[in-house]
């Protein structure tokens, strides 16, 4: 039996966002918040910290935010599902288009899981303030590369280059738009030419 592209990418979505869940509880239910593990030196470290807004730690308008922010992950990955499964179907789209945009999806699902439902099973991830528990969970972040200080005359104090501490997901979605900007954009730019 031939397993069809779409059931391809499928499996890959899936396991994508079974490591990240993986990941995210295996950090959650084993470190304390605020707690760090050096893996390499200190380059590359496990910082467990949670994130009430978008990838990267960035904030995003307090609970309305939060509220618009899960609406976009929610209207953002029906939209990429759906596109998938339609450019599954073509034979001239490059599965590398597909790959790309199978990372993002499965990156937004795997933060839309903690939003939505970490609230629900750890009620300490709750986002400060909010009403309920449903889609006001925390995002659960680990992976923290500070790979230099640097501090610019105008600077009162040294700052962290890439001081941003992210998760599997972040990671899944970051790479795969560079990925799809870098080798896939002729693919993007002859499709909008032909609209």
């Amino acid at each position: 039996m031939k397993i069809t592209k779409g059931t391809r990418l499928f499996i890959l979505g899936v396991v994508l966002v079974v490591i990240d869940q993986i990941i995210k509880v295996l950090v959650k239910t084993n470190m304390d918040l605020g707690e760090t593990i050096d893996v390499i030196g200190d380059w590359f470290k496990l910082h467990f910290v949670l994130n009430k807004g978008m990838a990267f730690g960035m904030a995003f308008g307090g609970l309305w935010g939060k509220v618009l922010l899960s609406v976009f992950r929610i209207v953002l990955f029906g939209a990429l599902f759906w596109w998938i499964r339609r450019l599954a179907k073509r034979p001239d789209v490059p599965d590398g288009v597909l790959v790309g945009l199978t990372m993002i999806t499965a990156g937004a699902l795997g933060n839309i899981i903690d939003c939505f439902f970490y609230g629900m099973i750890w009620p300490e991830t709750i986002t400060p303030g909010a009403p309920f528990a449903f889609m006001f969970g925390q995002v659960v972040d680990m992976f923290y590369f500070p790979l230099f200080d640097y501090k610019l005359p105008w600077m009162d104090r040294p700052q962290t280059f890439f001081g941003a501490v992210f998760n599997f997901a972040d990671a899944c979605v970051t790479c795969g738009a560079i990925y799809l900007l870098i080798f896939q954009y002729r693919f993007f730019a002859q499709e909008e030419k032909n609209n």
